[in-house]
């Protein structure tokens, strides 16, 4: 059945009569002026998206991660099989990858779902492959990796996975991701995305070699040249360079924006479904924070692109939403500095 193309609708930003009363008892609380740092524009930025003054504390923060196989990883772009990818599923679902380790300590709910993995999962709780698109997207140097009705299931599966975080009380919304060889569709993505040549993009993943990065960034080239004119459509460019889990999460991040939910990234794979969600969404990236700054080229580029800093810079290039969560606590910690801290006016 073909489903309607979702058309890009602007959103609004978040409330700049709100940031104003945020930046004005910022400037009124009893530290020395600036001393917070970017820990005080957050806390503004927390505000307007909150639209209240101050912000209230972020207790419900909730990540989804959306997993899937990618056909360019039978063409030597990552250092690992495909095989990878329903494991690591199940180690989400037991609680002991990496993520999970992190949002147990940080209080963050996670959810794994299956969009397009290349296997049945069979076992696994069915609400996991409940939004399954296909198995597997196709090699996009080659081929599509979506018809344009599995594009349109995986943004719109995206949307409603957005609107169940949210009706659950989701504050904060994070997309994680899962999936061998889904650093190639994200630096195709960002490459189309930006008009920027393969090679300023391209990075090692999983821990590639140099034969295998030049090879890599051959097929990110091919990809994008073969995409062509189509990539000045976001739909378009979903199902020419993107997978069922990418365009799902592109779907999510812009659903959290339309609603108003802010949305922390993660990497490389997030932030290129963040790029997708802005032009779905023009406008959505106000709605996003920039959780860490990974090791991967295109994530950095994007990020200036959206005119985003990340929030912390580790080194690290796990995915997962792993880098996001690890930033749960800054972001917190930013809520309740407007609410917490004395006021100069207090202290007479």
């Amino acid at each position: 059945m073909n489903r309607p193309v979702p058309v890009p609708v602007p959103v609004p930003a978040p409330s700049p009569t709100v940031r104003a009363d945020a930046e004005a008892r910022l400037a009124g609380l009893a530290t020395p002026p600036g001393a917070l740092g970017r820990l005080g524009d957050l806390a503004v930025h927390l505000a307007a998206m909150q639209g209240q003054v101050p912000p209230a504390p972020l207790a419900n923060v909730r990540a989804v991660i959306f997993a899937g196989d990618h056909g360019v990883s039978d063409h030597g772009v990552s250092a690992f099989p495909k095989a990878i990818t329903p494991a690591m599923v199940r180690t989400f679902l037991a609680g002991s990858a990496g993520v999970s380790v992190l949002a147990a300590q940080h209080d963050v709910s996670v959810r794994v779902l299956d969009l397009g993995v290349d296997d049945d999962l069979d076992g696994v709780p069915a609400e996991v492959t409940a939004f399954k698109v296909r198995r597997g997207s196709g090699a996009i140097h080659l081929e599509d990796a979506l018809t344009s009705d599995e594009t349109a299931r995986a943004i719109a599966a995206g949307e409603a996975v957005a609107a169940e975080e949210i009706a659950a009380g989701a504050q904060l919304l994070i997309s994680g991701d899962m999936g061998i060889g889904n650093t190639t569709p994200a630096a195709a993505l960002v490459a189309a995305s930006f008009g920027l040549p393969a090679s300023e993009v391209t990075g090692r993943g999983t821990g590639i070699d140099e034969a295998a990065l030049d090879h890599k960034t051959a097929v990110v080239q091919q990809a994008v040249d073969r995409a062509g004119e189509r990539a000045a459509d976001p739909v378009e460019t979903l199902a020419a360079l993107g997978s069922a889990d990418l365009a799902a999460s592109a779907g999510f991040m812009a659903a959290a924006a339309r609603a108003g939910v802010p949305v922390l990234l993660d990497g490389v794979i997030s932030v290129a479904a963040a790029v997708m969600a802005d032009r779905l969404a023009p406008g959505a990236s106000a709605w996003f924070v920039a959780g860490h700054r990974s090791t991967e080229p295109a994530q950095s580029l994007a990020l200036d692109k959206l005119g985003l800093e990340p929030l912390l810079d580790l080194g690290m290039r796990l995915g997962e939403g792993s880098g996001a969560v690890a930033a749960v606590p800054v972001v917190r910690s930013a809520a309740l500095l407007l609410s917490g801290v004395a006021l100069l006016s207090d202290l007479g």
